[in-house]
């Protein structure tokens, strides 16, 4: 999972949204509202396929989903559920892209503690501050929050519902990534060429899953070849650590 820069929508697909917000919210005030039939149907309209293309274009060239950063991002995916929130039925910022297997995990579940939402957003936060990576597994886990001497509560609720850490394939596409770019940084290390921003283009364009924030953070300050990097050449670390 990475950060991921929302962006506005135009005018014409903003527009169109609110319209249908306010039908939904007409329908559900006479008691007639079925979110399911009310989304499907905005969704197969020609005035939605903006909104689909902007999340598209947010997702980056592969569109892959926006939690896993694996699979193909085919749905439009409501963060708060649509069924519990048909207030955030069109709501732009409830919007997100994600694969099949992320919506089928993750359905109508929303964990809340004091009326805040405990699952990720990548759109609204930094995923790295809340999850950490097991270079042995594969496996994605919940960071330790030293500050509160416990998990990250954000990042375990996450893994919990998204099955992030019982995923075997996931791991073993996430474990390919670690390998390409140990490789960049290795390769850097033994040719000496080890200018900031060349480097942070060679790792981006490995960076299919987003793992260039745990491997430019202090949680890989100890595995191979990233702390070589850390530990020998500390200024090009920190100037790739602002790029991320």
């Amino acid at each position: 999972m990475r950060r991921i820069q929302r962006v506005a929508l135009s005018k014409a697909p903003t527009d169109y949204l609110a319209r249908r917000q306010v039908a939904a919210n007409n329908q559900k005030q006479q008691g007639v509202l079925n979110v399911d039939t009310h989304w499907s149907s905005t969704r197969q309209t020609q005035a939605f396929k903006p909104v689909l293309k902007t999340l598209q274009a947010m997702a980056g060239d592969a569109q892959r989903c926006m939690y896993c950063l694996d699979s193909h991002g085919t749905d439009v995916e409501h963060f708060r559920p649509k069924a519990l929130y048909p207030k955030h039925l069109y709501a732009w910022p409830n919007l997100l892209l994600c694969c099949t297997e992320c919506g089928r995990f993750k359905g109508n579940k929303f964990p809340m503690q004091d009326k805040q939402a405990l699952l990720l957003n990548p759109t609204r936060e930094d995923p790295w501050k809340h999850l950490d990576f097991d270079p042995a597994t594969g496996n994605m886990c919940a960071r330790f929050d030293a500050s509160r001497n416990d998990w990250s509560v954000k990042g375990l609720k996450t893994i919990e519902v998204l099955q992030l850490d019982r995923r075997e394939a996931l791991s073993a596409v996430y474990l390919r990534t670690l390998k390409r770019l140990s490789v960049v940084v290795q390769t850097a290390l033994d040719t000496g060429e080890l200018e900031a921003q060349k480097l942070m283009a060679a790792l981006k364009e490995k960076d299919d899953h987003g793992l260039l924030g745990w491997c430019l953070s202090d949680r890989a300050q100890t595995t191979a070849p990233f702390s070589h990097l850390y530990l020998q050449h500390p200024h090009i670390w920190r100037a790739c650590s602002k790029l991320v």
